[in-house]
């Protein structure tokens, strides 16, 4: 047996093994037993992401905030009491697609029964009391504030109405300052009543378990959830039908660029031709081509990247810079060039194998930890991807050849049709075409 044979079969039998089963209240588990050590991680996720905002922008991420600030007869400082005394931790977090409730904690008692009784109270019977919706607004209105003072931050959050638009995924999930100051109470209750539901929920379990307990605790975890039903689908994402160019005004020696279109959605049968391809690109750091042309040729950013964000629909293709103000032109001349080149040429015999060298060779580091599984676990989930999906991954990479990575992103991206943002500087008059 080779070298390469045997590195390969060691790969595989590193991958976790995933199982998967429905709890009675219809809520989707998926489990896996580490016993290396007494832990225990919980990822409860909602398709209830910043997509579901309707015309309150912020809401998801609101009501995902206030979580932790009163659950049953819990206020914020006695919950916080309650995870500290036995080492456990509780976050929740919002993104377009998804909203999320993580839990970790040790196996021993009493740490396991405080840390999931905790839980349930703060999935099930959150307080949304008046005065912690207060605290939670101030600090999200200050936040705003500073997001308003990066040039990166408003960047993105222009770039991404100018990919989508109307569709749901063009609003940032922090909110706007006129939507945050006026969500209510009652708003909050109602988005968790109508999306924080059994139906609705995914729990992905990573620790010291028997499938079993696993499956108890799964049945305890979203016993206090309401049966419910899964929202609609989104809206597809349609493609820009052409190219423009947003130049804003910033007070800042730097210059943001940032450029992109819809790209691909989760489980894209050309996801890994396009994941493979984007890793030459944009997405391997100092190695990359865009790194290539535009700071070491070229000194003009001191970092540059690319990369594709895979949502329920086509999340965005983005290219980004900064640089000096006086060399944004040229930078992002450059930028869009080197784009364009790899499109119609694709990646050489010798970038790729360099590329599933370094992609194949690091995934081991990419599912080391339980944290690192437990990701893996609630994208694997919530997508629906299949369950081989990391017993697979290498092999899938390296099936990648560049005339796949040339077809993939020859029709997948269209450099005539990027939305591209500017933020620094005066606004200059620039051509679109081809970047120049």
């Amino acid at each position: 047996m080779g070298v390469g044979l045997l590195l390969w079969v060691g790969l595989a039998q590193a991958t976790p093994e995933i199982q998967s089963w429905s709890t009675s209240k219809g809520a989707r588990v998926l489990f896996v037993a580490a016993h290396e050590i007494p832990m225990l991680d919980i990822k409860v996720v909602f398709d209830a992401g910043s997509a579901r905002d309707g015309d309150r922008p912020g809401l998801a991420s609101m009501t995902a905030a206030m979580l932790d600030e009163g659950a049953g007869d819990w206020d914020a400082d006695a919950l916080a009491d309650r995870l500290e005394g036995v080492g456990a931790s509780l976050a929740a977090g919002v993104d377009r697609d998804m909203s999320a409730v993580a839990l970790r904690t040790l196996i021993r008692e009493p740490a396991l029964e405080t840390a999931i009784e905790t839980l349930e109270g703060v999935l099930s019977r959150p307080s949304f009391e008046a005065d912690a919706l207060e605290r939670v607004r101030r600090n999200r209105l200050t936040g705003l504030r500073q997001q308003e003072e990066s040039p990166s931050s408003v960047a993105q959050k222009a770039l991404y109405r100018a990919i989508y638009g109307e569709h749901p995924y063009a609003a940032d999930p922090s909110g706007t300052p006129e939507s945050i100051s006026a969500v209510t109470r009652q708003d909050l209750q109602s988005f968790h009543a109508r999306y924080y539901v059994a139906a609705n929920a995914l729990v992905a379990m990573v620790g010291d378990l028997t499938r079993a307990e696993a499956e108890a605790l799964a049945e305890r975890i979203t016993a206090g959830l309401p049966v419910g039903e899964r929202p609609a689908a989104l809206p597809e994402v349609v493609d820009l039908a052409e190219g423009s160019l947003d130049p804003i005004a910033f007070p800042s020696t730097q210059t943001s660029v940032l450029a992109g279109q819809p790209g691909m959605r989760r489980g894209d049968p050309d996801y890994f031709s396009l994941y493979v391809g984007n890793h030459i690109l944009g997405g391997s750091g100092l190695v990359s081509l865009l790194m290539e042309e535009i700071r070491e040729r070229r000194g003009l950013s001191y970092s540059t990247y690319s990369a594709f964000l895979p949502l329920a629909r086509r999340g965005p293709f983005i290219l980004a810079l900064q640089t000096r103000n006086d060399q944004a032109e040229e930078a992002r001349a450059v930028l869009l060039g080197t784009l364009e080149r790899f499109i119609a040429e694709g990646p050489s015999e010798e970038e790729l194998a360099a590329a599933k060298k370094n992609l194949t060779g690091g995934f081991p580091l990419r599912i080391a930890s339980n944290g690192d599984i437990i990701q893996y676990l609630a994208v694997i989930g919530f997508y629906r991807l299949p369950l081989d999906y990391l017993d697979r991954f290498n092999a899938r990479v390296e099936s990648v050849s560049v005339e796949q990575i040339r077809d993939a992103f020859a029709r997948h991206v269209h450099p005539d049709r990027l939305a591209i943002v500017t933020v620094g500087g005066q606004p200059q008059r620039v051509s679109l075409a081809s970047g120049r």
